[in-house]
């Protein structure tokens, strides 16, 4: 990754476009450049010009400061093959700040995803628990007792493409629950094109051969900047692949 992925910066955060394909957080199985990898670089050489701020904001506890060190900054995940806005923050108490603001949905994400069919009402809300499936660690569903999960959608546009119909649509996930908008998506039986883990083997493997990924994408972020108090509404471009595919 390089300096061309940032969409935002200041003294304080930066706000990076993930290209599809890449791990956020380091792993002993993950092999290849992180995220954070990438952060912990850029924050050592940045670091030189960043104050981080000391007025108008909470004291430091030695727990968000272990937390800064163990995700480098990074204030939030996306799956590796979505595309898109990630959050980084490059002082401890600005992480602190960004990750109180997650736990009060005050950082808004939409999120753009091409999915199998044509989605009818075109706008709604989906509501349904979202919870480790016991059976299958490595995937979600909707299960008893999973997490309170809410997904807004609205369809951009409706298209056909190998003899088939099929959406674009913005999601605007309420709650940040792990595969949420993949999860939910599949759960009203229109699963998002080249997810491997939910959109049925034969589909999946189907998509494959015309869709290289799983087509979700994290579009935007609109918070408010927790220190400089200003809005901030960040963009980032609709990657080639989609475009392509859904003709944009």
């Amino acid at each position: 990754m390089d300096l061309s992925i940032i969409l935002y910066e200041d003294e304080h955060l930066l706000v990076i476009n993930k290209p599809s394909g890449i791990v956020v957080n380091r792993a002993q199985s993950v092999k290849g450049e992180t995220v954070q990898d990438f952060a912990d670089a850029y924050l050592h050489l940045a670091s030189r010009e960043a104050s981080a701020p000391q007025k108008s904001t909470e004291p430091l506890t030695k727990e968000i400061k272990e937390i800064f060190l163990d995700r480098s900054g990074v204030a939030h995940r996306t799956d590796k093959e979505t595309s898109g806005c990630l959050l980084i923050a490059k002082a401890p108490v600005v992480l602190g700040l960004l990750l109180e603001k997650f736990r009060e949905h005050a950082i808004k994400k939409t999120y753009l995803a091409i999915v199998h069919g044509k989605i009818v009402p075109s706008e709604g809300e989906i509501n349904a628990p979202v919870g480790r499936l016991p059976w299958n660690t490595e995937r979600f569903g909707i299960v008893a007792g999973g997490k309170e999960s809410v997904t807004k959608y609205k369809v951009e546009k409706f298209f056909e493409q190998k003899n088939s119909q099929f959406s674009l649509v913005e999601c605007y996930p309420k709650t940040g629950r792990t595969h949420q908008i993949r999860v939910h998506l599949k759960y009203i039986n229109h699963p998002i094109v080249g997810d491997y883990l939910y959109a049925g083997r034969k589909t999946a493997r189907d998509d494959r051969k015309w869709a290289p990924r799983v087509m979700l994408h994290a579009w935007k972020l609109s918070f408010d900047h927790p220190i400089l108090m200003k809005r901030l509404e960040i963009e980032a471009p609709v990657p080639d692949d989609m475009m392509k595919i859904a003709c944009i």
